[in-house]
């Protein structure tokens, strides 16, 4: 961050934007300007360029075909991993996270690269679709309350040595590997198979991204009431009996 102006980039959202993670762009805009921070907020469209000096890069889910195209368009592009060397935060959702792996099955069945910023791989799960809320524990380094989510996808992604879970479930796939896992990080850079909007859900987390864009260890507090209400209706929700 320079200039004190957060540059928060909201990356394709004609192609990754399906299932209402915009959302997760407003919250954190919303909770940097609560705090007085002033926020450039740039939509970077699929055939538009990646700018290089963003702080927070938002990456959303989407369905097969689009998902390929955005990751093709990434790999050329290129400017992503330039952001990540510099220093950027990176957080993606569904597709997106499937997209910042080694690779993904595409919509036509075959293997498609990714951008390898996470040690993650995923591929096509053969059994039901992962649909529903979901509650897990978030992983205690990152010092964060229970993430709650929705989860929507037929993927399974499989970890490598280099990436942390995000969270363990208690309710729900997360990953869909069976070893409890949701999620992914390493360092600035992290995936989530969660919808919500996750950010809206879980807006520590949030928090967390504006802390790291800043380097900073706390912010000053503002007004969660309305964000309360709502993680407190999702968690009842999930953990009424089926």
């Amino acid at each position: 961050m320079s200039d004190n102006q957060l540059r928060l980039v909201w990356i394709y959202p004609d192609l990754l934007s399906t299932y209402g993670d915009q959302g997760n762009a407003l919250v954190v805009e919303r909770r940097a300007r609560q705090r007085g921070l002033d926020v450039a907020r740039l939509d970077v469209r699929s055939d538009q360029p990646i700018p290089t000096s963003g702080d927070i890069y938002l990456i959303g889910g989407g369905e097969d075909r689009p998902q390929r195209l955005a990751a093709e368009r990434l790999r050329r592009d290129g400017h992503l991993h330039r952001a990540v060397e510099n220093g950027a935060i990176v957080f993606s959702v569904c597709a997106g996270y499937q997209i910042l792996g080694h690779e993904f099955i595409n919509d036509l069945g075959q293997r498609e690269p990714g951008l390898g910023l996470l040690d993650v791989v995923s591929v096509r799960g053969e059994g039901e679709r992962c649909v529903g809320d979901v509650l897990a524990d978030i992983d205690p380094q990152l010092g964060l309350p229970q993430l709650t989510g929705f989860e929507n996808h037929q993927g399974v992604t499989h970890l490598g040595p280099t990436a942390r879970p995000l969270a363990q479930v208690k309710i729900g796939k997360g990953n869909g590997t069976g070893d409890g896992t949701e999620g992914a990080y390493n360092g600035t850079v992290f995936g989530t198979y969660m919808h919500g909007p996750v950010l809206a859900r879980n807006p520590l987390i949030a928090d967390l991204l504006l802390k790291l864009a800043l380097d900073v260890n706390a912010l000053p507090p503002i007004d969660d009431r309305w964000y309360e209400a709502l993680r407190d209706e999702r968690i009842a929700s999930a953990e009424q009996p089926a």
